[in-house]
């Protein structure tokens, strides 16, 4: 394989990270906690779908959207369940109990369906690959749509944020939490569209995942979820262009890393640019400095 090829594989894995992030960020900028129940809301995507293409024979596209619905329902329930009665409390409670949903989660997967590990059928599994530059660069179906997903992922999610009525709500409510309730807004409303916002797009992100890494068990939303986290955190908490710009340069890091130096070192890699990053700019790449009157 090529640089380029390694490339383009890098910006298909960072565009996973990328719309995984987008749940991190926008829950920690509208509702200031961090869900860590959010890469198993993946994994969870991840079975609905398989059980669509394996027991139902359901088209793609249906399995897609079942598995974006059931998603949506369940960070909804995790967020009135689990996060709503903990408004107001220590972030440490709060915390605690993302773990405790993400055992859970886990847990109850590792029930329903086993520990043996399923074989994902791609989503993308009919189509070719695309050759180029006589050969030096090679694009699997799963590389192109999963960038091109990111992409209208991020300007869809944009153009939501800055010109609907409730884009604009939730950014109220970032901005002060107080300040938007008095002025007649659903704080309430907001967040839990937020996390049905985010947990959607986890469906997705696992889907693309396990396309591309066919392999699901209740143990998949893991890893990536921390490394999508790190993106969000290296990006800029809070940011979703930081959350796209930290997923994409992370996802190259990670392959490259693979691919010239060691395939066992490269998640030590990734975390250990994190931290030079964090030193050098705390709030991130694109994140902004807040300063708390007092």
């Amino acid at each position: 394989m090529t640089a380029l090829t390694y490339l383009t594989g890098g910006l298909s894995l960072g565009s996973v990270y990328a719309i995984i992030a987008l749940g991190y960020t926008m829950v920690y900028g509208i509702a200031k906690m961090l869900n860590f129940a959010h890469g198993d809301v993946i994994m969870i995507g991840g079975y609905v779908v398989f059980c669509t293409f394996t027991y139902m024979n359901l088209p793609v596209w249906l399995g897609l959207l079942l598995g974006m619905v059931v998603c949506t329902v369940l960070g909804i329930v995790i967020e009135k369940l689990a996060y709503k009665p903990l408004r107001g409390t220590s972030s440490l409670a709060v915390l605690i109990t993302a773990i405790g949903v993400s055992y859970f989660l886990q847990n109850a997967a590792l029930l329903v369906f086993g520990s043996a590990p399923k074989v994902f059928t791609s989503m993308f599994a009919k189509a070719n690959n695309i050759e180029l530059a006589d050969g030096k660069l090679i694009l699997t179906p799963e590389t192109i749509f999963t960038i091109l997903i990111c992409v209208l992922i991020m300007i869809g999610l944009q153009v939501f944020i800055t010109k609907t009525k409730m884009g604009k709500a939730m950014r109220a409510v970032s901005e002060d939490n107080d300040a938007a309730r008095l002025m007649g807004i659903n704080v309430n409303q907001a967040i839990s569209t937020t996390f049905a916002i985010g947990s959607a797009l986890a469906a997705v992100a696992g889907v693309l995942l396990c396309s591309s890494y066919p392999t699901l068990m209740p143990t998949t939303g893991a890893m990536p979820g921390i490394k999508a986290f790190t993106a969000a955190v290296f990006g800029g908490i809070g940011s979703i262009p930081g959350a796209m710009v930290g997923g994409l340069i992370l996802g190259i890091i990670e392959i490259l890393s693979r691919a010239y130096i060691s395939t066992e070192l490269s998640d030590a890699i990734v975390f250990g640019v994190l931290i030079v990053v964090l030193l050098v700019k705390p709030t991130g790449l694109l994140g902004r400095k807040i300063t708390e009157k007092v």
